[in-house]
């Protein structure tokens, strides 16, 4: 190996192994889990081809940011992703929220806002399926 491309290779293998060095740094989980109970709901319409009723429903979903045990609100409808058998596109509108306990996590279910929100939106859905979870 002559004198330049040794000093290229040199140059070469420094540069990956101080890229390699800085990504073995790196946490391999890069989001911080900050709220540890997560609350997902999705759901179904009365009126599936209803785009009013789907964006009311959304509308009341997100008035449920005011309560304040919400760490974080994220408001959803179906992803125009490929058809799979594993993939659920039933549903029409879903809520996910994270909280940083249960406690708060329960006081949310009873909240006036929440409450407020059933009593306005509920004549808009036909079913409700809850998933709460817990860190592992």
């Amino acid at each position: 190996m002559n004198t330049s491309n040794r000093r290229k290779f040199i140059a070469t293998t420094a540069s990956l192994a101080v890229g390699t060095a800085a990504a073995a740094a790196m946490p391999l989980n890069i989001m911080e889990n900050k709220y540890p109970v997560i609350h997902h709901v999705f759901f179904w319409l009365k009126n599936p081809g209803s785009k009013e009723d789907r964006d009311q429903l959304v509308a009341g979903v997100k008035t449920l940011s005011k309560i304040e045990m919400i760490r974080e609100l994220r408001v959803g409808v179906v992803a125009d992703t490929e058809k799979r058998d594993v993939v659920d596109k039933s549903w029409a509108v879903s809520e996910l929220m994270f909280f940083s306990n249960l406690a708060d996590q329960a006081a949310y279910q009873n909240h006036p806002v929440h409450l407020e929100f059933i009593k306005n939106c509920s004549h808009l859905w036909e079913k409700v399926v809850v998933y709460d979870i817990a860190d592992a």
